[in-house]
């Protein structure tokens, strides 16, 4: 696993995804271990998302407020904020805050447990560490990022309510009314889904750049280091073909 080329860490990649895939569906599921990684990726993860996601929400209002004005279009701030963090930056925010503290939680903890032989007593004795370690952190990843994408909403209109109400006269009814007005159900999906796939992307590379983290406590490191790195990079990736697919089918 020392080979850090593109074409290389992507086919392997893939091959741990359909590993995942086999793994997660033959056995008895750890049930137990699911639940404190979703505490562990959802819970411990909260207040990090949700203040970054209400200061988010109150500094994009501020910045726009004084364009929409000088155009004429103060009414329509509310709308387009709202429907701006709904499908787009509360499912990034939360992706890249979450690729950033899980992924390399991930990253270091299985690398931890790799460089000291943990992992290889686990598949001595018989267990199947493979589906403990790897399988319940991607599920739980996959779970839990919709989850506080959608807090994350929360926050960000909560932010975005404070910047109006600031310079002007509005109610939370008028501005959700606003919102909801321009706001559809594919938007909705549109969010919902880009956070699956955020959260199993970092998941999955979080388990990855850990499973096979070599050479000591520096590898560990690097583990934890490069699933950051390359969580987020990715996050971008599929945030960008959601965004094509959503244009080819019509959601605008």
């Amino acid at each position: 696993m020392n080979d850090n080329s593109l074409l290389p860490q992507t086919g392997l990649l893939t091959r741990f995804a359909g590993r995942f895939f086999r793994e997660a569906f033959r056995g008895a599921f750890e049930w137990g271990e699911l639940v404190r990684q979703c505490f562990a990726v959802g819970y411990q993860s909260l207040l990090l998302v949700g203040i970054t996601a209400f200061i988010m929400g109150l500094v994009i209002t501020m910045r726009l407020r004084p364009v929409m004005v000088q155009f004429g279009a103060e009414s329509w701030i509310p709308s387009m904020v709202g429907i701006s963090i709904i499908r787009e930056m509360g499912p990034l925010i939360t992706g890249l805050m979450v690729a950033g503290k899980v992924s390399s939680n991930i990253g270091a903890e299985l690398g931890s447990m790799r460089v000291t032989e943990q992992i290889d007593a686990m598949e001595v004795s018989g267990a199947n560490p493979f589906k403990y370690l790897v399988v319940t952190r991607v599920v739980a990843a996959t779970l839990m990022v919709p989850v506080l994408s959608v807090l994350a909403d929360g926050f960000s209109l909560t932010g975005a309510y404070l910047g109006i109400s600031l310079h002007g006269d509005t109610t939370v009814e008028l501005f959700a009314s606003d919102i909801l007005k321009k706001l559809t159900v594919g938007h909705v999906l549109e969010a919902l889904v880009k956070s699956v796939f955020f959260g199993f992307a970092i998941g999955l590379i979080g388990c990855y750049k850990g499973y096979y983290a070599v050479e000591g406590t520096e590898g560990v490191g690097r583990a934890a280091n490069s699933a950051v790195v390359v969580a987020s990079l990715v996050v971008f990736v599929l945030d960008l073909l959601t965004v094509q697919v959503s244009t080819i089918l019509g959601i605008n």
